[in-house]
């Protein structure tokens, strides 16, 4: 009896852990001074738009002409796009190595996205400049707007950085150059001449904006939207919590956070991200704000004021990442860059002193097998490897309490209704033959976060995104795409499409496997007396099928992995430790009609 309660026990908090993860988880600056900030200025308007007064700027917003501007191509192994010379944005971005569908002929994922074209309903991109501090002109520095003129060559790639520069026509002369790598990491030099005859203040920015929320749906059990790492604190900020950010008479509906030495700041997505990141031991504020006309998502990076002397210069230097969120790039970034922490920009959750080693550790196993859903079947081996002891543990107390259960049924009988006599007897009975009840439970809590943890690892890594199992498995981070309702392809009919009403009838091999798998497992143990608790049984394992069917192919697996080495493992410490279950015996009498309890009279 106790054995099964146990198992109801697991398999409750299991469907618990399921249902909850899928529908909820500086150099000194000058203070006396106000630097001009506004994210409408930043983002999109014109330098006529402007106005200033008592050393603040406000603007009206207005949308920057950038569809038709001059350009400057973007060609690199990873990369493909372009530089708008309006601004100077980096606002056409396009991943070369991944694909939007595995549809042939699919086009590459768009990351960045300019203003005004009619492939971008919703413009992504970054943007550099200068603020203008205490009473200078805001007309003086470059804008978003600004049109600067190519140095030189007009194709960005690793081995030729490009340059732009831009005379205001009043004795400051802005310079930028920006180079790339063979990935995903541009770095971005913005220098100013000052021939004006006398010092001036200024301090120079970068942004990553984006207008209007992503497509697709929201995942509770994932961040997108706001992330940065300030002196080692990480911060995520979901899209629907940047719009309830307090408003500020100054800085609008903004967060604003000093940053003494190391940090970054920008917006995530669950495969891809955009984040700037001033040098190592460089101090900034980092900013997220939020603008509602137009919905402009906004991250910054405010670099502290500096004073250029009449006749000299004045630079600055910052890394932009604009890509795929692979861990070994992003892990060679944070290393060799020094953007420290940089590996936190992927979600590990809560449980992140699993989920990272066990990342690493499926990381490991694809490279040394080749393929993802193999690796995801080795790393199972592996955690219930490393857990078997707990898991033996576990067992063999529901094996010894199987043994002690007709003793048990007799001081049951000889207590009667003596509740006190019969705990006592209960556990004398436990301390006569070394058994702890509590034995059985334990191990099945401290697993939870494993699974927790390996759950988030399949869900969130790209390197499942598009990766190939076998036969028609073509994509490990999607549902089985095989459905019953087609008898698996064999009618000519197509599929329910994944978020309709229908989908989750339209069963796929894989989760009716892990079905069958979960009953097999329920079946080294005759069903229970209680009705309450036969019914629990009779239908979890067709509950977990359904509910799993449109969950990653990749988690299935796992869970049909799991389920296998656990029959395996329970099937013979239950034959060392008590008799060999009688399997076909359980099923048969499963399917047997039972007979309605008489009732006395």
């Amino acid at each position: 009896m106790d054995d099964n309660k146990n198992l109801i026990l697991a398999t409750v908090l299991s469907f618990a852990v399921i249902i909850g993860w899928t529908f909820f988880f500086a150099p000194e600056d000058v203070a006396p001074e106000q630097v001009a900030t506004t994210t409408e200025q930043l983002a999109a308007t014109p330098p006529a738009a402007t106005s200033q007064s008592a050393g603040t700027t406000s603007t009206t917003p207005a949308e920057a002409e950038t569809a038709d501007a001059p350009r400057i191509a973007i060609d690199t192994p990873a990369l493909e796009g372009s530089i708008s010379l309006i601004g100077g944005r980096i606002d056409d971005l396009l991943l070369k190595s991944y694909k939007e569908t595995l549809d042939e002929g699919s086009a590459d994922v768009r990351l960045l996205a300019p203003v005004g074209t009619d492939y971008a309903e919703k413009p992504y991109y970054a943007v550099y400049g200068w603020l203008p501090a205490g009473s200078m002109d805001p007309a003086l520095v470059p804008n978003a707007n600004t049109r600067w003129t190519a140095d030189g060559s007009n194709t960005l790639t690793p081995t030729t950085p490009v340059k732009m520069s831009w005379d205001n026509g009043a004795g400051l002369i802005f310079h930028r150059e920006v180079s790339v790598d063979e990935k995903f990491l541009f770095t971005v030099t913005q220098s100013v001449e000052n021939n004006t005859g006398a010092a001036v203040r200024l301090a120079p920015y970068g942004i990553v904006a984006r207008h209007g929320r992503p497509e697709g749906n929201a995942f509770y059990v994932l961040h997108e939207g706001a992330v940065r790492m300030s002196d080692g604190k990480l911060e995520e900020v979901k899209y629907k919590d940047i719009t309830k950010l307090d408003t500020d008479e100054r800085e609008g509906q903004a967060e604003v956070v000093d940053v003494t030495e190391n940090g970054w700041v920008g917006i995530t997505d669950k495969y891809w991200m955009t984040t700037i990141a001033p040098m190592p031991g460089q101090g900034f504020k980092s900013v997220v704000k939020y603008t509602p006309n137009g919905e402009i998502y906004q991250t910054e990076a405010r670099l502290p004021v500096v004073e250029v002397a009449a006749g000299a210069n004045s630079s600055v230097s910052t890394m932009l990442f604009s890509g795929a969120k692979e861990w070994e790039t992003i892990k060679d970034y944070e290393a060799d860059k020094g953007i420290v922490g940089f590996i936190d920009s992927i979600d590990w959750g809560i449980f992140f002193f699993f989920t990272k080693p066990m990342f690493w550790l499926l990381h490991t196993l694809h490279g040394l097998i080749g393929n993802m859903g193999l690796a995801i079947i080795a790393l199972t081996f592996v955690i219930k490897l490393a857990v078997f002891p707990l898991a033996r543990k576990s067992y063999i107390s529901m094996a010894r309490m199987k043994e002690l259960q007709p003793e048990m049924e007799a001081l049951k009988a000889k207590a009667g209704d003596d509740k006190m006599k019969l705990q006592q007897e209960m556990i004398a009975l436990y301390k006569t033959n070394k058994v702890n009840p509590a034995s059985g439970c334990l191990p099945m809590f401290l697993q939870i976060p494993i699974f927790f943890s390996l759950y988030k690892v399949i869900f969130v890594t790209i390197e499942l995104r598009h990766a190939p199992f076998f036969g028609w498995i073509k994509d490990l981070s999607a549902p089985d795409p095989s459905s019953i309702l087609n008898l698996f392809g064999l009618l000519p009919y197509a599929t329910p499409e994944p978020g309709s009403i229908f989908f989750i009838l339209s069963l796929g091999v894989l989760p009716i496997l892990l079905g069958i798998s979960m009953w097999f497992q329920q079946k080294l143990n005759p069903a229970p007396a209680d009705p309450t608790q036969q019914a629990i049984f009779a239908w979890m394992p067709w509950i977990f099928m359904f509910m799993l069917g449109s969950f990653a192919s990749g988690l299935v697996i796992y869970w049909i992995t799991n389920n296998t080495i656990t029959f395996i493992q329970q099937y013979t410490i239950m034959t060392m430790h008590h008799k060999r279950p009688d399997i076909f015996g359980n099923i048969k009498e499963g399917f047997r009609k039972k007979k309605p309890t008489e009732t006395k009279k």
